[in-house]
């Protein structure tokens, strides 16, 4: 099968395969010639589209016609342009879908001593200012011998924030490094102040709420004569405590799961989005939690989200959240439908619309539960939409302080960046699985050559119990464990 009609209403195909010129091409009964060289994961129009009309994908608008657009032609950039606004009107029409039916799963994680589970039994050094981040370097380096046992690995997540920020952003690094502090993969952490810093210790103590001092330590390093000794004391103190904890059997209902896509193909809402999504469902079957961002990736598909809100609360929220985005680019000045990149574009992703119709894919069908703030933490079982830009790093490290166990991310065309969670990369077409497997965790092009989506699904909740039981991904096997804050004001 070269073509896929993801939609009875879409006037474009899918090309699973590259085309070429004059080639013969069937679908669904109807024959079709392709007019040009058509590359895998671009579009093909099924029928003549006049200019002006809406060029139709997931059943959705996804761009409207620049020029009259023949049968059989390639449809891209150079004929498409968004639909997309600055303003949109949402309309609350709830719609529920049956959920699938599985047999309960379990994993063996960590049960840590409030309840939470944990995949991971790590130890963290959190620096709450960029300028202690070659300290904390220094430490994770001369103090490995303290990965023995139960415990999985020693990190540090370097940033350039915690001073010189005022308002929103101040706080908003202060949040975000706080709920990474409580992250229950980490067994215990490591809390690295400067001094003089503007995210002061009392402050930071403020926003962290209660801790277990076992758990927890503080350094200043301005206060002590020998940071990188005080340091491995504290750091030997915390591999005691979290070495006390050992794996055990844990239901699947208690796993929360971030999910993310990036690098982008025209396969990916084909392929692996869905694949995410048909996970998603099961998950949350099981009583589990999943976790959608990339806010502006939802500008033109906002309706296939909103219509599952479970109620007109959250639908409010959701219309709240994907407004102030929108605020968010005209207050600088900026449209809101810049947003596919040029990696997106080659890999047949045309307008902002395209490329949200398929990112949403991720969300499967389950009613949308909660939806949170930047870094707040999960609260219900379900899928929760969580707010928060595209950006892969800046979303991977939010989806991580929401409380994400792991994340997946679905690519199609390849990164090696990790979250400070377990970053399963998810590729779009067997290609990349096959040049790229020291990146690529899981096959989803199997779909494009035939395997279902039900199977796809079934076999990625199967690798997810795996992770969380201990199998380490591509990113965790070379040590990439990366964050980004969001900012968005004055640097002093």
């Amino acid at each position: 099968m070269k073509l896929i009609r993801i939609h009875p209403d879409d006037n474009v195909a899918v090309a699973l395969g590259d085309i070429k010129a004059e080639e013969e091409l069937s679908l669904e009964g109807m024959s079709l010639t392709a007019a040009e060289d058509i590359a895998r994961g671009h579009k093909i129009a099924l029928r003549a589209i006049p200019e002006g009309e809406p060029v139709m994908k997931y059943g959705n608008p996804i761009g409207i016609a620049k020029v009259n657009i023949a049968a059989g032609a390639w449809v891209h950039v150079h004929n498409t342009r968004t639909g997309l606004k600055e303003t949109a009107a949402y309309e609350y029409c709830h719609r529920s879908y049956p959920a699938p039916q599985v047999s309960p799963r379990t994993f063996m994680g960590y049960r840590r001593p409030d309840g939470r589970a944990a995949v991971r039994n790590e130890l963290w050094i959190i620096p709450t200012v960029g300028c202690v981040n070659s300290v904390a370097a220094t430490l994770v380096r001369e103090n490995q011998h303290l990965v023995t046992g139960s415990i999985d690995g020693l990190y540090t997540f370097p940033h350039p924030y915690g001073c010189s920020q005022m308002g929103d952003d101040h706080a908003q690094t202060r949040k975000l490094l706080a709920a990474l502090v409580r992250h229950p993969n980490a067994g215990g952490v490591l809390v690295l102040s400067l001094g003089c810093e503007n995210l002061t210790q009392e402050q930071f103590k403020a926003e962290l709420g209660e801790w277990d001092d076992k758990r927890v330590k503080f350094l200043v390093c301005q206060q002590t004569e020998d940071e990188y000794a005080l340091g491995a004391e504290l750091l030997k103190e915390l591999a005691d405590y979290a070495g006390s904890f050992h794996r055990e059997e844990i239901p699947a209902s208690e796993l929360v799961v971030g999910m993310k896509c990036g690098g982008s193909d025209g396969l990916s809402g084909i392929t692996a989005n869905p694949t995410v999504g048909r996970f998603s469902d099961r998950l949350i079957a099981l009583g589990g939690s999943t976790v959608l961002t990339e806010v502006p990736e939802m500008f033109g598909a906002e309706n296939i989200l909103f219509s599952r809100c479970e109620s007109e609360e959250v639908f409010g929220k959701a219309v709240q959240m994907v407004n102030r985005f929108k605020d968010y680019f005209v207050s600088h000045g900026q449209v809101v439908y810049e947003n596919p990149s040029p990696g997106n574009k080659a890999g047949g992703i045309t307008t902002l619309e395209d490329k949200s119709c398929g990112c949403v894919q991720k969300g499967g069908s389950a009613q949308i539960v909660d939806v949170l703030e930047y870094a707040e933490p999960v609260r219900k079982k379900g899928l929760n939409l969580l707010s928060g830009p595209g950006n892969d790093l800046v979303s991977a490290t939010d989806l991580t302080a929401a409380g994400a166990h792991m994340i997946l991310f679905t690519t199609g065309r390849g990164t090696p960046f990790g979250a400070p969670a377990p970053t399963v990369k998810i590729s779009t077409n067997t290609a990349l699985y096959e040049k790229k497997g020291n990146w690529i965790d899981f096959n989803a092009g199997s779909v494009a050559e035939g395997e279902k989506l039900d199977d796809a699904g079934d076999r990625l909740l199967d690798f997810v119990l795996e992770v969380a039981s201990g199998k380490k991904t591509r990113s965790e096997e070379r040590g990439a464990r990366e964050i980004a804050i969001f900012k968005d004001g004055v640097t002093l």
